[in-house]
């Protein structure tokens, strides 16, 4: 809740631009929530359990598992075994805790999103307003992470309350949709935006991608990452319109400068080839980005200080594909509850490693790409 407090406002007040708005709100709400699954979930203990060779290792929300030598399965408080065992008093008190945190982060954001945000905009009656075509849809990609995230880390908070385990993945899986549409529909009274059909298309895939892999696998075989890295240019023009539009800090370029944004689906190998003496922690990942966005749909800006207008059309707005190896935080044996914590947390972010970058007709190799 502190980070909601504190982090939420600090940057909102130093926003410069509502243009790529919807998202950067998103976000920072999964960031809080990822932090606040640290807090919650940070003093628990192991259970060891005779297990199958080939058991299923949950590692995703469990910052829970790994399989030893002894074919024991290491399961910290929040995993589905661990559940069975807990005494009542002891589930009743997480379940209010944990409540009470998804109460607390829910009607404290939307508080503050409406004195902070929305405040200084004037109400309108709900209406639409379609902006699938913005930003070559690299925000409604950050829409589904951001759900996806937010539902990953509800439902890992469920877990460690002792919920019984298709409940966690509903409950996970809504609050995560829950608290996304709730920022749209506010959207849909404020003149200044609208209700978009596309970014709740976008919620609805990010929240399902987590429930679907739940439901069929029982596992997160696919993870939905983020990586980041700051845009600079030999044109000072395009230097000084990123500041205007994205902001100058790192943090405010990180949440809303989509040019430097890629999104990836995470492929854990030895999830799909059981049998394979791959590494348990090896993924494929396989991102999405975009270049050369300095406006939402076209690159023709009015400086409001001179009234100028610009017109940099000369600039291609570019997709991108990448594909590079990755790492399944999760999954690396440790036996610590502040690594599980940290790991937990580390897997909402693709490791930098040597990428292929497909963009244009072309192919690219870059050495360190994040």
């Amino acid at each position: 809740m502190f980070a909601v407090q504190f982090f939420l406002p600090a940057l909102l007040r130093q926003t410069i631009t509502p243009v790529p708005r919807s998202s950067f709100l998103h976000y920072c709400l999964a960031f809080a929530s990822l932090f606040a699954y640290t807090r919650t979930t940070a003093q628990t203990d192991t259970l060891q359990l005779p297990v199958e060779r080939n058991a299923m290792v949950d590692t995703l929300y469990a910052t829970n598992a790994v399989i030893d030598t002894t074919d024991t399965l290491k399961i910290a408080g929040a995993s589905l075994c661990k559940q069975l065992l807990l005494p009542y008093n002891i589930k009743h008190k997480r379940t209010w805790t944990v409540g009470g945190l998804h109460t607390g982060l829910y009607v404290g954001s939307m508080l503050l999103l409406n004195q902070v945000w929305y405040a200084d905009y004037p109400k309108d009656k709900f209406h639409t307003f379609d902006d699938w075509h913005e930003w070559l849809q690299v925000d409604k990609v950050g829409h589904a992470w951001s759900a996806y995230q937010l539902s990953r880390a509800s439902m890992a908070s469920w877990r460690w309350a002792g919920m019984p385990y298709k409940k966690q993945v509903w409950l996970g899986g809504i609050s995560g949709f829950a608290f996304q549409t709730v920022i749209e529909i506010l959207d849909g009274f404020s003149a200044e935006w609208g209700w978009s059909w596309g970014d709740f298309a976008a919620n609805c895939v990010g929240s399902g991608l987590l429930i679907g892999q739940e439901l069929g696998w029982h596992e997160q075989r696919i993870n939905f990452k983020f990586s980041f890295h700051k845009m600079t240019y030999d044109d000072p023009m395009l230097n000084e319109r990123s500041d205007d539009l994205f902001g100058s800090s790192l943090p405010e370029r990180m949440l809303k400068d989509y040019n430097g944004q890629t999104y990836w689906l995470s492929f854990n190998l030895h999830s799909f080839m059981k049998q394979s003496k791959l590494p348990i922690w090896l993924n494929l990942a396989v991102g999405y980005g975009a270049t050369g966005m300095f406006g939402g749909t076209e690159n023709i800006w009015t400086d409001e200080a001179t009234g100028i207008t610009y017109n940099r059309n000369d600039i291609d707005r570019q997709r991108q594909w990448y594909i590079a190896p990755d790492i399944d935080f999760t999954r690396i044996p440790t036996r610590s509850k502040f690594l599980r914590s940290v790991f937990f947390c580390l897997n909402a972010f693709k490791l930098p490693a040597p990428t292929l970058v497909f963009s244009n007709g072309g192919i690219k190799v870059h050495g360190f790409y994040f």
